[in-house]
């Protein structure tokens, strides 16, 4: 692309979009700052603020599949727009809500509204930018998108010392309204070419290969959104003891650690592939490493504990590697339906691992309005649980690989001493037999 040709879609593509991806980070992470004012303002339990927070993921999940068939067939500019004016209505309502349901049926709204806010951003690059550059744009998208979890840290903390909550959200919902206009008059429309080959949902989910990869990304990635969208606060303050000041400066720090892992996961893709090396290998170091970070918290290591919690808050931008993942598998014009699928998981779990572990921690007594320790540790016990099955299930081809290739070796392959021919034809078999990609299976 030519210099002045990259500027003019950055300017009118890239960075409407990361704005609407911006919002919708900072929509998914501040109930994490406001969860006291709730409380205290409209009585919220601790299930109660789980169920109203995670409601966000549950009809951002079920949005997913609707959303990624509409990105295809009228693109992202148009759906783009008109979601985030219902956002913007979810915060006003948000803003004047007095009751519990009231508050779920706004939460609900922005959900909904901001449900294309990833993956319009990720089709219009895939759109609009050449091929071999869309790993690393998607690393800076989701690099910028995320400083909406910074904005939910330290700056809302600030605003809120001198307005409410409720003005807060005003505020909000008028930036959200003018993004939508900002990307319906700016973004220009692009036509997409329709393929020969059957695109449809089903050649989503009937690829192997999506159900190798998608339990491993959707329980690590969604436990991360679940984490420091909400429990972080509550674990800070309950086991760790943090005072407000402490808990601002923590949640910030994990936000900028948020932000700067997108942008390390970004660069890292565009490297590997420039050199001919997939992603799924990065996705399983990813995926091990916040299995470690969880334990450390849970077995009550002791190390400082914004370690294992940056861990957490990295792992939430892996969506940059799962979804080039997703490039390679699928061609352009499924890719709003593939990218969509792969989402329905990220945040059905999201929401599944933020609701269970409000309602496991319902089942501990408060001292002094504190849970403890003994609670929050079998309530992330379950998680990393879970996200080491789908990591076992993940390596399992590369198991059976291996063991194809070990058995093709003369060394390890058994031999009759007392007849040559048969040994030599059993070394034959199992060279024929070997599979020359275990992946391509997938």
């Amino acid at each position: 692309m030519q210099s002045s040709t990259a500027w003019s879609r950055i300017a009118r593509v890239f960075l409407p979009f990361t704005a609407g991806y911006y919002l919708s980070y900072l929509f998914r992470t501040i109930n994490a700052l406001i969860a006291g004012h709730l409380s205290s303002d409209i009585g919220l339990g601790t299930a109660d603020l789980g169920l109203l927070t995670s409601v966000y993921f549950l009809v951002f999940a079920a949005a997913q599949i609707p959303v990624g068939i509409l990105l295809d067939r009228f693109g992202p500019r148009r759906v783009q727009s008109v979601l985030l004016l219902l956002a913007a209505a979810g915060a006003g309502l948000f803003s004047v809500s007095t009751d519990f349901l009231s508050l779920i049926v706004a939460r609900a709204m922005i959900g909904l509204g901001v449900a294309a806010a990833l993956t319009a951003g990720l089709k219009s690059i895939i759109l609009w930018f050449p091929r071999e550059r869309v790993g690393l744009l998607n690393g800076y998208m989701i690099m910028l998108g995320s400083l909406g979890a910074v904005t939910a840290t330290a700056p809302v903390e600030g605003l809120l010392a001198w307005m409410g909550w409720r003005q807060l959200f005003e505020i909000v919902a008028a930036a959200t309204g003018a993004s939508a206009i900002l990307i319906y008059v700016v973004v220009p429309e692009r036509g997409i070419v329709p393929s020969t080959a059957r695109a449809t949902l089903g050649s989503v989910f009937g690829d192997r290969r999506f159900w190798r990869i998608a339990p491993l990304s959707a329980t690590c990635i969604g436990s991360a959104w679940s984490l420091q969208g909400l429990w972080a606060s509550p674990w800070l303050t309950d086991v760790e003891g943090l005072d407000r000041a402490s808990l601002v400066r923590q949640l910030f720090i994990m936000s900028i650690v948020l932000s700067c892992g997108a942008w390390l996961f970004g660069m890292a893709v565009h490297y590997m592939k420039r050199r001919g090396i997939g992603a799924e290998a990065t996705l399983a170091m990813v995926a091990v490493l916040f299995v470690v970070a969880e334990l450390t918290l849970i077995l009550r290591v002791p190390l400082p504990s914004i370690l294992p919690w940056s861990v957490v808050a990295i792992v939430g931008t892996a969506t940059v590697v799962s979804f080039a993942v997703i490039v390679d598998y699928f061609p352009p014009e499924l890719a709003g339906r593939a990218n969509g699928a792969l989402n329905v998981l990220h945040f059905g779990w999201a929401f599944l691992a933020q609701y269970a572990t409000g309602l496991i921690l319902e089942q501990w007594p408060t001292n002094d309005g504190h849970r403890s320790v003994h609670a929050y540790q079998i309530a992330f016990g379950f998680n990393v649980a879970l996200q080491i099955a789908a990591l076992v299930w993940f390596a399992l081809p590369w198991r059976r690989s291996f063991a194809s290739w070990m058995s093709s070796i003369p060394f390890f392959t058994p031999a009759n001493v007392c007849d040559p021919a048969e040994s030599v034809g059993l070394y034959e078999n199992s060279t024929i037999l070997m599979p020359v990609d275990d992946d391509s299976e997938w």
